[in-house]
């Protein structure tokens, strides 16, 4: 565009020998609307002396009529948006395009619709999200400006939820996110008619950069300490979709019948399903039995079977629009926030017990040892013999079956639990990454009141069922790759050195080793947690080892996964709650030619594009759930507040130490204030804290015992009072000893002051 620019103003200079019309000078801008300012006018018509002053005139006069519009010395045809513009991205309309609105001030928003045209590597974009964006107008009936993104400047970073607390010229937003201390001001006029105490949505206003930022309320939801509130606060705090398009339920709610074209009749399988007591959805059921081929003595054959979602959300639809923009389900103790509406996600798509459902299935052979040695796909139609629960299941295999699980142990969970052997030895040889993190377990009452914070038990047929699905989520990246469609593999990375080389020294400092100089493998995490295993420092590793692995995310390139040491790995037995797998099984129906809801030409081509937005919207979900977690836990807490806790110390900073506590695994601060009684000096490296007069080391992984302080329920904060360190008070420090307050370290305006003195005294 510079160039061009740059040679119609030549043109332009070699031509002109008096005052352009007003015409040519509108041509001019619209054409070239960088170069747009008064000297940018007076070069490309070659004006010069009297003529650059009849030009000024024409312009102010061309302004006085309302063809022109001055801003930041450039001039615009009036009504029309600047070449660039801050934009704020609107939701996705019914065929699935981004529009946008301006956001400047003086922006005539009437202007015209902006549609965003994405380009290649270009992020993904979402409701809300405020961008900078070149614009060129176009001559389209749908649309009249294309924006082509320069940068994101952040996902609708001007938004606050918080408790509305009133006052006579308006009132106040008390943010409920514990990471901000800033309260926002609100006017009269803008508060939506809010109550004191009431759970509100804000939105910035104006542009302050002095006092307390302003606000209008845009929400009123409600009592904050009301049943259900918690996770409401956590799905408006991160902004998760809750509500479906009309569009989205209407499709959902008149979903044909799945007919038996392209599909084998699977019906007669002994297949059941093996959930959680509250599992809210039943998308994967399994089978295994002895294979009775000859060429592999004691080998099993297994099914795994999954909800066929394909069926029944096509590409394109508004219920394809809506699972891609959400991503997942998002999980909270009260509820779910589901991918797909209720009549698919809890009826039609879920493999409920002695009702047909479509399915895609996977006939996998593995041998004696467990190791794969074929698998076939298949499009089909299943009837589960049974709808289990873990803890059922594993005390029928324990000798004590209920009524109605005791028919299934012979011809169906004994043959599971013989190929599960299997699979642990081919685990054994692969060497997974075995971490051992307890899984906390809220218990709530009908009115939302937390009853009970425990630790979930794992047994058994919670591996078996981890176990199938990982050989399953493993044969469909195989399968995919043999028959050359594209897919979206999950991807985990190894650590980082840096992360490594952390963990290896909170490792040494707990008397264990982890090997150095050669390349990692799992086996050499393993063998770190083996050492620790038993110990006072057990959790600490597990903890350790798991904030040194990087992020799992999706993505169309494989680069492996670490964590499971597996080279080959896609999402596949998950449909109804995560969009990455119904990638996987629209790959599979194009692969095998099984019908036209196949992966379309449009999921191809934005394959990247996609794997970004459910990545990021995972990573939202699960930001959410660990909020969530943390206001029950508070909640649950603040009837105990004054009570002594013992924990270990999980975290350390600067500013303070995180404590977990033993009995509910919630994480506490100790600010540095209420660490001791004297000055400490922070070591990020090996993340320790040092007394300046005791010498007292506090690090990672020490029994401490802490007084609750404070329980925030709306933020999750808990402030706690440290009390002993491996069952031993603190230590007085020497200025305490002497009886005067404890020193502090001096700050730069003490520290010069005192240089003073001694320049002063080596003087005299």
């Amino acid at each position: 565009m510079r160039r061009l620019s740059a040679l119609a103003s030549l043109c332009y200079a070699c031509a002109m020998t008096s005052l352009p019309s007003k015409d040519q000078i509108r041509q001019w801008i619209a054409e070239n609307p960088g170069l747009s300012s008064k000297r940018d006018l007076a070069k490309a018509f070659g004006l010069k002396g009297d003529l650059r002053a009849e030009l000024k005139r024409l312009l102010r006069e061309m302004e006085d009529e309302g063809t022109l519009e001055k801003k930041a010395r450039r001039f615009r045809p009036a009504g029309e948006l600047p070449p660039v513009a801050l934009l704020k991205v609107l939701a996705p309309d019914a065929a699935g395009d981004l529009f946008a609105e301006p956001m400047e001030e003086g922006v005539d928003r009437d202007a015209g619709r902006i549609l965003i045209l994405p380009g290649k590597g270009d992020p993904a974009l979402a409701a809300g999200d405020r961008i900078l964006a070149r614009l060129s107008k176009v001559d389209l009936d749908d649309y009249t400006w294309e924006a082509r993104l320069i940068r994101r400047i952040g996902s609708n970073p001007l938004k606050v939820l918080g408790i509305f607390r009133k006052s006579s010229d308006g009132g106040r937003i008390v943010p409920v996110d514990k990471g901000q201390d800033k309260e926002w001001r609100v006017a009269g006029s803008d508060d939506l008619g809010a109550k004191d105490g009431e759970l509100v949505e804000g939105e910035a206003v104006g542009n302050r950069r002095l006092g307390l930022p302003q606000a209008r309320v845009v929400s009123r939801l409600g009592d904050p300490s009301g049943p259900k509130a918690v996770s409401l606060i956590a799905i408006h705090q991160h902004g998760i979709p809750d509500q479906f398009p009309d569009k989205a339920v209407a499709e959902a709610d008149n979903a044909p019948p799945v007919t038996m074209e392209h599909r084998e009749d699977l019906r007669d399988l002994m297949l059941v399903t093996i959930d959680p007591t509250d599992a809210r959805d039943r998308d994967d059921a399994v089978l295994a039995m002895p294979d009775t081929d000859p060429s592999n003595p004691g080998g099993h054959v297994i099914w795994v079977a999954i909800a066929d979602v394909a069926a029944y959300v096509r590409p394109g639809s508004a219920l394809d629009r809506e699972a891609r923009r959400r991503g997942n389900s998002t999980y909270f103790p009260d509820r779910v926030v589901p991918m797909l509406p209720d009549v698919l996600s809890g009826d039609l798509c879920s493999l409920h017990e002695h009702v047909d459902r479509p399915c895609l299935a996977v006939r996998m052979r593995i041998d004696a040892s467990g190791m794969k040695i074929g698998h076939r796909f298949l499009r089909g139609m299943m009837r589960s013999k049974g709808s289990l629960e873990y803890l059922q299941v594993q005390n029928a295999v324990d000798g004590n079956p209920d009524t109605q699980v005791a028919p299934l142990v012979e011809p169906v969970l004994k043959p599971l639990f013989a190929a599960y052997e299997a699979l642990k030895r081919a685990r054994s040889l692969r060497q997974p990454l075995d971490l051992d993190l307890p899984e906390r377990q809220i218990v709530l009452s009908d009115d939302g009141k937390v009853l009970s914070v425990a630790f979930k038990n794992r047994v058994e047929a919670h591996r078996l069922i981890e176990e199938f699905m990982v050989l399953a989520n493993v044969a469909a990246a195989e399968e995919l790759q043999r028959v050359k469609q594209p897919l979206l593999f999950r991807v985990h990375e190894e650590p980082s050195p840096d992360k490594l080389d952390a963990l290896r020294e909170v490792a040494e400092a707990s008397g264990f080793t982890l090997a150095k100089g050669q390349v990692l493998k799992t086996s050499h995490l393993n063998n770190l947690l083996k050492q620790s295993e038993g110990t006072e420092f057990d959790e600490l590793m597990n903890l350790s080892t798991l904030r040194s692995m990087t992020q799992a995310y999706y993505n169309p390139q494989n680069f492996g996964h670490f964590g499971l040491a597996l080279r080959n790995y896609a999402h596949f037995t998950s449909p109804i709650r995560r969009y990455s797998d119904l990638i996987v099984h629209r790959a599979l129906i194009r692969g095998h030619g099984w019908g036209a809801d196949g992966l379309s030409d449009w999921d191809i081509e934005n394959l990247d594009e996609t794997a970004k937005l459910i990545s990021d919207a995972e990573r939202r979900s699960m930001a959410a759930e660990r909020d969530t977690v943390d206001r029950y836990l508070a909640a649950y807490l603040s009837e105990r507040v004054g009570a002594t806790f013992t924990g270990r110390i999980s975290g350390v900073q600067r500013f303070g130490l995180f404590v977990r506590l033993d009995e509910t695994g919630a994480d506490g601060l100790v600010p540095i204030r209420d660490v001791g009684r004297e000055f400490f000096h922070y070591d990020p490296d090996s993340q320790t804290l040092m007394g300046a007069d005791t010498g007292l080391t506090i690090g990672l992984g020490q029994r401490v015992t802490v007084r609750l302080a404070e329980a925030v329920p709306v933020t999750g904060g808990l402030i706690l009072e440290l009390l002993e360190i491996e069952d031993r008070p603190l230590p007085p420090g020497r200025a305490e000893k002497r009886g005067r307050a404890p020193r502090r370290m001096a700050g730069k305006a003490d520290a010069a002051r005192a240089a003073r003195r001694r320049v002063v005294r080596r003087r005299t």
